[in-house]
């Protein structure tokens, strides 16, 4: 089981500590819905607050079953979600702690690299920008790690075409010239911050 988010022991890889960081975050948006807010349209159109949240606990569930070699089981959004979450979150920061898993070469759609790599471009660039979905439909802070917009930024931008298509980000929006990086990431991602 995790610690809490001031857990950060000596030996941490760079990605270990975001992934700790964003999915922290994104744990403290599910911990902060209210009863009523589940229901919540989100800015991803087709998604509710807990079918987003379903969906990045997939997006987790799927990290550990490229790393094992297993099919991920399905998430039930009518499920305890914030416990799936711990779960799932708990699941892939183990991962990257064991020298050996966090150095394993998986495969998927960003052909292969080691699982820490994919953990640290896919896993943390989609739970940050979920993050911010959840805090906008729920009415909560909206505000993300500035470190890990910049390396969400890094990973997405080199993709730009390939991350539009059906089940993928909209279209992207231009951001005003005075625009911060949060704000540069998520119009990137075509979300109206």
């Amino acid at each position: 089981m995790r610690a809490s988010p001031t857990r950060y022991a000596p030996g941490m890889t760079e990605v270990a500590q975001r992934y700790a960081t964003v999915a922290d975050a994104f744990g403290a948006r599910i911990s902060g819905i209210a009863p009523d807010g589940w229901h919540a349209p989100t800015p991803c159109s087709e998604w509710t607050a807990r079918d987003l949240v379903a969906h990045v606990i997939g997006t987790q569930r799927r990290m550990i079953a490229t790393l094992d070699g297993t099919e991920p089981a399905e998430v039930d959004p009518g499920d305890d979600l914030p416990r799936l979450w711990r779960a799932a979150s708990d699941a892939v920061a183990d991962a990257l702690t064991d020298e050996h898993r966090a150095a394993t070469v998986v495969s998927g759609m960003f052909g292969e690299q080691p699982f820490e790599s994919l953990v640290g471009r896919l896993a943390c660039a989609d739970t940050l920008i979920h993050t911010w979905d959840l805090a906008r439909a729920t009415g909560q802070d909206e505000r993300l790690d500035p470190y890990a917009v910049a390396k969400a930024m890094e990973f997405l931008a080199p993709i730009d075409e390939g991350m539009r298509r059906p089940g993928g980000f909209t279209a992207k929006i231009e951001p005003p010239a005075d625009a911060d990086e949060q704000t540069k990431l998520l119009n990137f991602c075509g979300r109206a911050a």
